[in-house]
């Protein structure tokens, strides 16, 4: 009633008389949801009728720090410590505007002290466990979420904070601990089971997770992460039916998410029934069409599946969400390569080195195909640029040597033999592969039968 009243009051511009616990209840109305404004007049009409209530005078220091107006905030606040020294409050905002100044240890000071005069210490124990967690100080931070447990093990937020600790520290196992004890306490909390199951699923103890999660979803049968967990915990042991089961029932309690359909579409894949696994991911990307892992993951099951048109079609959408990525691009040349375009795959290796993706398979790949063009001298560059990161390597090696013996550089020809040689013997094959004509020239041959003769 006396939120219509003043709401009418506003609207007909009569002065009504409100007593301090209905301002109260109108200004923290409006501070829960969120209209500032309502609230800065009702702050101020308070104050007109009661000029000394300390209680609306804090509730405009609160505004002050919503409107990030720090300094008539900490001048409010001395006047208030003033009349009423001992109130937990003050100590409570002054650490609050610390906070927000970046001074975090002065914040957890001015909270020590709210702790001697106040009666909600959770309150003040959550706010310090949050300052500490600014200072990436998790063992202080856990210590203080730990309290607010301890007075309500319902406290779902701490409890979240508490497990956020330990991962935070790479303490599982003393996760698993403290969440084990919480739930000899309260055996029915989802929240614990989840976050259970995850310390055991960190730690690859997916039986282990399983149970946890099993829990989870007995005690709450719409618990949507519980689910989610299950289900990559089966994948994670291989039972692809029954993780799909699960995923399927989270998309039965609430709206379709790509992340899901992927997920699906991928444990479709690993039990070859590619049909199913490319419907999913289709509808993976119509939910979430800048998806590029669902993109990519259609260019994959057609590559395999030797649909290169489809596959270029894909690949190259996921290219157009994220045309930084190497290995995108390095599949874009393996299709090209299927596909003969090979002045496109050219383009596509070359994007990869631009790219810093430096792994020898570009490399090599790269200069194959700059060979089949005829492009030798480039390739020969290509290779060199190889060596920068690859010492001693046979594959760099053979090719260097076909590629200056086609350019009839013979003396370098046989120099990166030797080399090749002395690195890997067997590996001369691919002299044969790729470089038939090089392989038979007789003093190839001769030096490929001294070599044998000295590994025998």
């Amino acid at each position: 009633m006396s939120l219509v009243k003043f709401e009418s009051m506003l609207k007909t511009n009569n002065i009504y008389f409100f007593d301090l616990v209905e301002f109260e209840e109108i200004i923290i109305h409006y501070l829960e949801t969120g209209k500032h404004s309502l609230a800065k007049k009702a702050v101020k009409l308070g104050l007109e009728q009661h000029p000394e209530s300390v209680d609306l005078k804090l509730l405009k220091v609160e505004l002050f720090i919503f409107d990030n107006d720090l300094e008539n905030a900490s001048q409010l606040l001395k006047k208030i410590e003033l009349l009423e020294p001992n109130n937990d409050e003050v100590f409570i905002q002054k650490a609050t505007i610390n906070s927000k100044l970046g001074k975090h240890l002065e914040a957890i000071n001015t909270l020590n002290k709210a702790l001697i005069f106040t009666e909600e210490k959770v309150d003040i124990w959550n706010l310090l466990g949050m300052e500490f967690l600014y200072l990436d100080d998790y063992i202080n931070a856990r210590l203080n979420f730990e309290k607010c447990i301890d007075i309500d093990l319902e406290d779902y937020a701490a409890l979240y904070n508490v497990v956020y600790c330990f991962d935070m520290e790479k303490q599982h196992e003393q996760a698993i601990i403290y969440l084990s004890s919480y739930i000899d306490k309260n055996p029915y909390c989802e929240v614990a089971w989840h976050q259970l199951g995850r310390q055991h699923f960190v730690l690859d103890q997916f039986k282990e997770a399983l149970k946890a999660f099993d829990y989870s979803v007995l005690i709450d049968e719409s618990f949507i992460g519980g689910y989610l967990e299950k289900a990559k915990t089966l994948e994670e042991l291989g039972n692809f039916k029954e993780a799909i089961e699960n995923y399927l029932i989270t998309l039965e309690l609430d709206d379709p998410t790509a992340f899901a359909y992927v997920r699906i579409g991928e444990c479709y894949e690993r039990l070859k029934n590619h049909e199913a696994a490319i419907s999913y991911y289709k509808k993976a990307v119509h939910e979430d069409p800048l998806l590029d892992k669902g993109w990519i993951l259609l260019t994959n099951l057609f590559y395999k599946e030797e649909q290169y048109d489809k596959a270029t079609y894909h690949i190259s959408k996921a290219l157009k969400i994220d045309d930084q990525n190497p290995l995108y691009w390095r599949r874009y040349s393996e299709i090209k390569i299927k596909l003969n375009f090979f002045e496109e795959a050219v383009t596509g290796f070359d994007k990869c080195l631009s790219l810093n993706d430096n792994a020898i398979e570009v490399y090599i790949a790269l200069t194959d195909v700059l060979t089949f063009l005829g492009e030798f001298n480039t390739a020969i560059h290509t290779l060199y640029k190889a060596q920068k990161f690859y010492k001693n390597f046979a594959e760099i090696e053979y090719r260097l040597a076909c590629l200056f013996f086609v350019l009839n550089k013979n003396s370098f020809g046989f120099d990166h033999l030797k080399n090749g040689l002395q690195i890997d013997y067997d590996y001369h094959i691919i002299l044969n592969e790729l470089y038939p004509t090089v392989f038979e020239n007789v003093k190839v041959q001769q030096l490929l039968q001294n070599f044998k003769k000295a590994f025998e």
